[in-house]
């Protein structure tokens, strides 16, 4: 597997007057202050593959114990995350070809960031650095049974300060898939940079893939998130899901009855809807078919990035494979793998390190289903 740059610090939470945190960290500095990289250029079928990841990037800090509340907990360790950023990162883990395009701050954890993508060969010569803002940090309380709830650190953080100036047109131009989500969409101006972006995405023939990604604390309110997210909805190619995001965007509709996904959720454009279920698996919807792949299990200690780890997946299958939405057998097979990405990567704290390499998959299906 990839170096992933991450480890681990004590560190302590002092709460300032205004009532907020701020945190003292006991280790060296991170190393690594170079802004961006050099990429060879890629060969006509691979830039057709090349998936490009927009959004947002920052630093997650997950408590050493499971079960506790932050200000309780003795220590965090600390991993790169970021849906958009972990998407890219499973992709090249995967052996695919990826592209991380944002902004974090023009401080240490922006350029560990930018090391952290470099290592695990993600082009980031799409990332921008804004000296006036910080990175975006994330604190995440685990409970018992793996799954997290976010504290946020933006006000604003640098990512969602990115202008539409700043955009590497070029680089979305040589992308086969354009994936992201609906945090750039909250503020502006990055809401402008995140619609341009899918403008000229699709004038360039990209498949648009939308992962929510529904984190409601960072909205205004939850009738600002609904619209938001279902703002951009009808123009995306593929689109993966929660049960809850369904229930939520639906005003409370079974997120299990097909006709709902079907009648509500489901539009003319869309070449295939995703509904994932967690360790129950995944259902799938076409034009053509639907069905479901059942989960594999799996002992959760962190649920953090398995949804990001299954897109991955996905997009990496179809950069690979153009066709795959409309073979159901591929198509099984692909979610299949995705399902067996998600349980791997619930197996281990943060995002970015645990997402797994092929061969690790490969290894844990051949375990698991013989």
């Amino acid at each position: 597997m990839a170096p992933t740059g991450c480890s681990w610090f004590p560190v302590t939470l002092e709460r300032s007057k205004k009532g907020s945190f701020k945190f003292v960290r006991s280790s060296s500095s991170i190393a690594g202050s170079s802004k961006s990289f050099s990429f060879k250029k890629r060969s006509t079928e691979e830039k057709k593959a090349l998936i490009v990841c927009f959004g947002e990037m920052l630093i997650d800090f997950v408590p050493i114990t499971a079960g506790v509340s932050l200000a309780d907990a003795e220590g965090f360790k600390k991993a790169a995350g970021g849906a958009p950023a972990n998407v890219a990162v499973g992709i090249s883990r995967l052996g695919g070809s990826a592209a991380f395009m944002g902004k974090v701050g023009k401080d240490e954890f922006g350029y560990m960031l930018a090391d952290i993508l470099k290592e695990n060969n993600v082009d980031n010569s799409g990332m921008r650095f804004d000296p006036n803002a910080r990175t975006a940090l994330a604190f995440v309380t685990l409970r018992s049974d793996g799954e997290r709830e976010f504290m946020f650190y933006r006000n604003p953080s640098a990512d969602m300060l990115l202008h539409e100036k700043e955009l590497d047109v070029n680089l979305i131009k040589k992308a086969g898939i354009f994936h992201y989500g609906s945090i750039s969409l909250i503020e502006e101006p990055c809401r402008s940079a995140h619609l341009a972006a899918m403008d000229i995405a699709k004038k360039a023939g990209c498949i648009l893939s939308y992962d929510p990604n529904l984190r409601l604390p960072l909205w205004p309110s939850a009738e600002a998130a609904q619209q938001g997210i279902m703002s951009i909805w009808n123009q995306a190619d593929f689109i993966k899901i929660s049960e809850e995001e369904i229930e939520f965007l639906t005003g409370g509709d079974d997120p299990y009855d097909d006709d709902v996904v079907m009648k509500k959720l489901y539009h003319p454009n869309l070449k295939l809807l995703v509904v994932t279920e967690g360790a129950a698996g995944c259902r799938y919807y076409t034009k053509e078919f639907k069905g479901k792949v059942e989960g594999i299990k799996a002992d959760a200690v962190d649920t953090t990035g398995a949804g990001d780890s299954f897109v991955g997946a996905i997009l990496n299958s179809w950069g690979s494979d153009p066709n795959l939405y409309k073979d159901e057998k591929r198509l099984r097979e692909a979610l299949l793998f995705a399902n067996a990405c998600g349980a791997l990567t619930v197996q281990k704290k943060g995002a970015v390190p645990a997402l797994p390499t092929k061969e690790a998959v490969d290894q844990f299906l051949h375990q698991t289903t013989d």
